[in-house]
C-alpha cells in the first residue's frame, strides 16, 4: 500500500514547484519582534489561542452581500487578502428537496472543481442539500498563471495561516446563508486540509450541528514536514526552519493546539476517518487527534480504512469512503 501511495504522489511531483521561503508577517499584520520574526509569530499565536473565538469569527454577514443564481453561490471571504480573485468564494449548491438539513463541503488541498460533487448527489438522495465550497486560492479562485493552489500551504509562515483562517471563516460565512434559507440543521463535510479547517470552525460555531472529517491530523507543522505531499515545501522550510520551530509557528492552525480551550464545551457528535496507511497524515499523528477528542469527551465515531491519503480516492477505497460519510448523515439526519 505504501509503494502505491508513493507511486500516485509521483504523477504530478513535476507540478509540485516550491515558493520561497518566507516568515509572511504582513499577511497577519505583524511586525518583526527586534530581528527575530520567529519571537513574532510566538507571541501572535499565544495572544490568538487565548481567545480563538475572535480570530476565527467573520465579521458580520449582510443578505445582500450573498448571490445565487440556484446553482452557484457567491459572496465575499470573511477575510481580505492582498489578491483580488481569492477574495470572492464560488460554492456549488445542490440543494434537496425538502431543504431542512445541510452539509458544507469542503475537499482537498488542490482538488479539482468537480471534486466532491459525486458526495453532494449521494447527499441528495437522502434529502440533505449541500454546499460544495471552494477553498482559498482554488477552482474560480486561483491566481492567473498558476496551476495549482499553491498559496494555500507554502512555506510563506504567515500567509499559510491566513490561508487557513480565511478558509474557516469562509465556512462560517456560508453557514450565515444556510441558516438565513431557512435550514434547521447544518453540519460540515471536509478531506485532509478540508477535513482541518472543517474541524476548526466546527469547533467555534455551535450551528454547526455534526460533521464528517475525512482524514484528521493534530499538527499542522508537523504534517508539512512529515508528509510526501508536502515534501516539495518541507525541501525549502528545512533551510530557514526546525521541525519544532514548524510546529510552533503554525500552532494557531493545529486542531491539538486548540483543543483544551475549546473541546471541552464541545458536545456535538461527528464521524473522524482515518486511513491505516496514510503517508501524509501519518498514522501517529491522527492518534493525537482522536486521544483529544478521548481526553475531552468529544462524542465522536472512530473509522480507520485499509488504504492511504492517495489510495482513499482509488476504487474500492472510494466507495468505502463515501458510504461511511454518507450514511453517517443519512442516520444522524433520519
Amino acid at each position: 500500500m505504501h509503494h502505491l501511495e508513493r507511486r500516485l504522489h509521483a504523477r504530478d511531483v513535476a507540478a509540485r514547484k516550491p515558493q520561497p521561503f518566507d516568515w509572511g508577517l504582513e499577511f497577519l499584520g505583524q511586525q518583526a519582534n527586534g530581528s527575530d520574526p520567529l519571537a513574532a509569530l510566538r507571541q501572535f499565536n499565544e495572544g490568538v489561542l487565548s481567545d480563538s473565538h475572535l480570530f476565527y469569527t467573520p465579521p458580520p454577514s449582510r443578505q445582500a452581500d450573498f448571490a445565487c443564481d440556484g446553482f452557484w453561490l457567491t459572496f465575499p471571504s470573511g477575510l481580505t487578502t492582498p489578491y483580488e480573485k481569492n477574495n470572492l468564494v464560488h460554492a456549488r449548491y445542490f440543494p434537496a428537496e425538502a431543504r431542512r438539513a445541510a452539509v458544507i463541503v469542503s475537499p482537498q488541498w488542490n482538488a479539482q472543481e468537480d471534486s466532491h460533487i459525486a458526495l453532494c448527489h449521494g447527499l441528495n438522495r437522502f434529502g440533505i442539500s449541500a454546499l460544495r465550497l471552494s477553498l482559498p486560492y482554488h477552482d474560480r479562485r486561483r491566481l492567473d498563471g498558476f496551476t495549482r493552489a499553491d498559496y494555500m500551504v507554502s512555506a510563506n509562515i504567515g500567509r499559510t495561516i491566513q490561508s487557513v483562517r480565511q478558509a474557516v471563516l469562509d465556512i462560517r460565512r456560508a453557514t450565515d446563508w444556510l441558516v438565513a434559507q431557512g435550514y434547521e440543521r447544518v453540519g460540515v463535510l471536509g478531506t485532509s486540509i478540508g477535513s482541518c479547517v472543517s474541524w476548526l470552525a466546527f469547533i467555534h460555531d455551535e450551528r454547526l450541528a455534526t460533521g464528517v472529517f475525512n482524514m484528521v491530523s493534530s499538527w499542522f507543522g508537523d504534517v508539512v514536514w512529515r508528509a510526501i505531499t508536502t515534501s516539495h515545501i518541507r525541501q525549502t522550510l528545512e533551510q530557514e526552519v526546525t521541525a519544532e520551530q514548524l510546529r510552533e509557528a503554525w500552532r494557531v492552525i493545529s486542531p491539538s493546539a486548540l483543543a483544551a480551550e475549546r473541546l471541552p464545551q464541545v458536545r456535538r457528535p461527528a464521524r473522524l476517518i482515518s486511513a491505516r496507511y496514510d503517508l501524509s497524515f501519518l498514522p501517529d499523528l491522527s492518534q493525537i487527534f482522536f486521544d483529544d477528542c478521548d481526553r475531552y469527551g468529544v462524542p465522536v465515531e472512530k473509522k480507520l480504512l485499509p488504504c492511504g491519503h492517495y489510495t482513499i480516492g482509488q476504487t474500492p477505497f472510494k466507495y468505502m469512503d463515501a458510504f461511511h460519510i454518507v450514511n453517517y448523515f443519512r442516520r444522524f439526519w433520519r
